[in-house]
């Protein structure tokens, strides 16, 4: 993710499977800090499938974490 500040608004949503492609189910849009915290108390299962987007950028939760 670009640099970025905690207190940037993003979407933190998770991409879930499904029978017609899956569905983006938003869990929380505001503050970054904000939407770690959440994705971060999320099981393991759940934290595969979460995206946080910037206005100009998506990024998966575990790849933001693990780099």
């Amino acid at each position: 993710m670009r640099t970025t500040h905690q207190d940037a608004t993003v979407r933190l949503y998770y991409l879930g499977d499904g029978p017609d492609g899956g569905s983006a189910e938003t869990l929380c849009y505001g503050p970054l800090s904000q939407a770690l915290e959440l994705a971060a108390a999320q099981p393991e299962a759940i934290q595969a499938g979460l995206f946080l987007a910037t206005d100009n950028e998506v990024v998966a939760y575990l790849d933001l974490i693990d780099g």
